[in-house]
């Protein structure tokens, strides 16, 4: 086996791909230094995901007691609730910060005091598997890094992104409608203009300094040394600037992420890599690369948004012909399916895929039901609708509408990404059917705080011990979705897949584990009204309905399926379990 110094190692050619050859070969030096530190701090045991990993999705202080560090109030809960239905948690940026609710971070290595200690981190990473933020494109202009490279200190000097103000760069992709470039006075009084893709308080970091690229790294690690099995690489389309270019999926930027999925994996091969790339479908999914040697996992954008138009007009026909679209470089790899996170629905990754029109229909949509829209800068100067901001569960049903109509629509819209192919997230408001914190709006003046509200510990159990709440009923109706998704082969995320066109106002997924001579067939009525659908000759029968016993108040139905003729009342699911 060749080692990282040797020029022909993957490690090593990667790093004189990004930079001269004199500043690769220190970047190299650099590497295996902090490849030897970790190397006997981390234990290293191997994890293959299966159908039983499912990932909550929360912040580290979603929920809060009296006098207690929030980690510890939301294991807890965890512990209480979630034990042996849920594996695996995605505790969004517990870091020190100084805006947008945790993504500028102000020290890597820290954890913020309000929600606990790398203490409350490890215990919780001792029975959950871990996901944590690699927030690593920008860094808060409060920062020690950011601090240092004001004063003048020359280890800093080359870790921000300097720009002339006169130059044009228009090409650049937005993701927001604010200034790329910020102005910043250094401790000498002079006006520093510096890159800042997302906000003046986000400032991008320049991985072009091989010494940027080394302090990333040492943190990576050391969220692996705390327990971290899955890392998300926040905001990672953006990562790799050239002036002239719209600086958004560049070569470099793959090659970054490739690289330190690699560095990583010399320590801990387990690891496992995911890609925040909230764009168009078609770009988001070349970060699965080629299916062995960048993202193991990759956020399904399209989806929430497909969902939403789906169910919206109960139809289903461009959700089905897209989902028939879907295809993976290797064995290896999955999507990261799901319908909301702490972040609205956004419209990008449906460019191509929904027609303007439709899109604005969903705006208009989604603010009639309460919710609020996110707009981006075009090159052109014009805005565009970027993103939804609404709880899911108001995105889908007007607040007027009979609670059974919002949580069956709720239901089915999560039941949707439990049978898609790959690994469920299920952000914390979704699983207790949160509404849209408008308060919360008012009082920040962010559009994404109305899908970011936290709950006293006491307030939240209330909810879900009282009989007829919207809390409970999503609740337990959810928890009894997953543990039969966790019990299923056919649920594997690396199994094969098919979709059925079965009825255009019906989703239809055919999962197969082939093993175990295994299928399921999982089939979801999108519409307001009664739908008749045949199963194809293909599908053998009989099938075992695994909902049987009801979801959501739909009366128990037959736990044999004989006939190919299918009666799906509104919005109900079958899932229907045969051999191949």
């Amino acid at each position: 086996m060749r080692h990282i110094s040797d020029k022909e190692h993957t490690i090593n050619k990667r790093l004189h791909k990004l930079y001269p050859p004199e500043i690769a070969d220190r970047a190299v030096d650099s590497i295996v230094d902090l490849i030897f530190k970790y190397k006997s701090r981390i234990k290293s045991s191997p994890y293959h995901l299966s159908e039983k990993d499912i990932i909550l999705i929360t912040y580290g202080d979603q929920v809060n007691r009296d006098y207690e560090p929030s980690l510890q109030t939301l294991k807890d809960f965890m512990d209480k609730h979630l034990d042996g239905v849920i594996n695996s948690v995605h505790i969004l940026p517990f870091y020190p910060y100084s805006s947008d609710d945790g993504f500028s971070v102000v020290n890597y290595s820290a954890v913020d005091p309000k929600m606990g200690s790398w203490k409350e981190i490890e215990k919780i990473s001792a029975d959950y598997r871990l996901m944590v933020d690699g927030v690593i494109n920008h860094i808060s202009q409060f920062s020690d890094w950011f601090k240092a490279f004001l004063a003048g200190d020359p280890y800093f000097k080359d870790f921000f992104i300097e720009v002339d103000p006169s130059l044009d760069l228009s090409k650049v992709v937005r993701p927001r409608a604010l200034p790329l470039i910020s102005e910043y006075t250094d401790d000498k009084g002079e006006t520093r203009y510096v890159w800042t893709t997302f906000s003046k308080d986000q400032v991008d970091l320049n991985y072009k300094s091989h010494r940027v690229l080394r302090n990333v790294l040492d943190a990576l690690f050391y969220y692996v040394e705390k327990g971290a099995t899955l890392i998300r690489l926040d905001a990672i389309a953006f990562i790799w600037k050239e002036i002239g270019t719209e600086c958004v999926h560049l070569d470099g930027t793959h090659e970054l992420i490739q690289l330190m999925r690699e560095v990583l994996h010399e320590v801990a091969p387990e690891v496992i890599i995911i890609t925040e790339t909230n764009v168009p479908h078609h770009e988001n999914v070349s970060y699965f690369g080629s299916g062995d040697d960048e993202a193991q996992m990759v956020y399904n954008f399209a989806l929430p948004p497909l969902l939403l138009h789906s169910i919206l007009n109960g139809n289903t026909e461009t959700l089905t012909a897209w989902a028939k679209t879907l295809t993976l470089p290797s064995d290896k790899v999955c999507f990261f399916n799901f319908t909301a996170s702490h972040d609205g629905v956004g419209l990008r990754p449906i460019k191509g895929i929904l027609t303007d029109d439709e899109v604005n229909v969903m705006v208009s949509r989604v603010k009639s039901h309460g919710g609020l829209v996110s707009y981006r800068t075009e090159s052109d100067g014009s805005q565009s609708p970027y993103e939804l901001n609404c709880s899911y569960i108001d995105a889908l049903t007007n607040p007027n509408a009979d609670d059974e109509v919002r949580y069956k629509r709720m239901l089915l819209s999560q039941a949707s990404v439990l049978v898609m192919p790959g690994v469920p997230g299920i952000y914390f408001h979704s699983l207790v059917g949160s509404r849209n914190y408008l308060d919360g709006v008012k009082h920040t003046r962010i559009n994404r705080t109305i899908n970011r509200e936290k709950y006293h510990i006491d307030w939240l159990e209330e909810e879900l011990q009282t009989q007829g709440t919207l809390a409970k009923t999503i609740f337990e109706n959810y928890k009894k979705l997953i543990a039969i998704r966790i019990n299923e082969a056919a649920f594997n995320p690396f199994g094969t897949f098919d979709f059925l066109d079965l009825s255009p106002k019906v989703f239809a997924v055919d999962q197969h584990a082939k093993e175990e001579n295994e299928r399921i067939v999982a089939i979801h009525n999108f519409a307001a009204e009664e739908v008749v659908v045949s199963l194809p000759d293909s599908i053998s029968l009989p099938l075992t309905n695994l909902l049987a016993t009801g979801i959501a108040d739909f009366p128990p139905t037959d736990a044999k399926v004989t006939g190919r003729t299918l009666t799906l009342q509104p919005y109900q699911m079958l899932w229907l379990k045969g051999a191949l």
